[in-house]
């Protein structure tokens, strides 16, 4: 089988299916990029969130379903009683959110499952458990 004919709308209820796309985010509405690979020992999720930070960002794993979210608030503007006030004729940047879950197969360790945040992408390792992964089988010969 091809590895991409997985990700295949007929398989995707087995696996990483992206069953809630959720909130876009900024003004053009759409959802963070993803890129899912496959070793033979785990899968790994690359998200792209360029202005994000590790705080804006929350993870959690619950029966086998994997959720990115985050609201990401503009940052408030204080300024001292002496400078001009500006005010916003356009303001777009005020907002971002999204929500992003995926159906995990059923061969991960959700205990070992770690995510990483580093220049704008986020990481998410998920490991296969061990009796899942491919072996070697000696042939004996008769």
């Amino acid at each position: 089988m091809n590895a991409l004919s997985i990700f295949n709308p007929t398989f995707a209820s087995d696996f990483f299916d992206a069953v809630d796309r959720g909130y876009g985010y900024g003004s053009a509405g759409s959802t963070p990029l993803v890129d899912v690979r496959e070793t033979d020992e785990a899968y790994v999720l690359d998200m792209d969130l360029p202005g994000y930070s590790e705080n804006d960002v929350a993870l959690s794993l619950k029966d086998r379903v994997l959720t990115i979210s985050s609201v990401a608030q503009a940052e408030k503007e204080e300024k001292a009683k002496d400078e001009k006030k500006a005010e916003y004729l356009i303001r777009e940047r005020g907002e971002s959110r999204f929500v992003r879950r995926f159906s995990l197969p059923k061969d991960i360790d959700s205990e070992k499952v770690e995510a990483n945040f580093k220049n704008g992408v986020l990481t998410v390792t998920i490991p296969r458990q061990p009796e899942s992964q491919p072996r070697q089988i000696l042939i004996k010969s008769a």
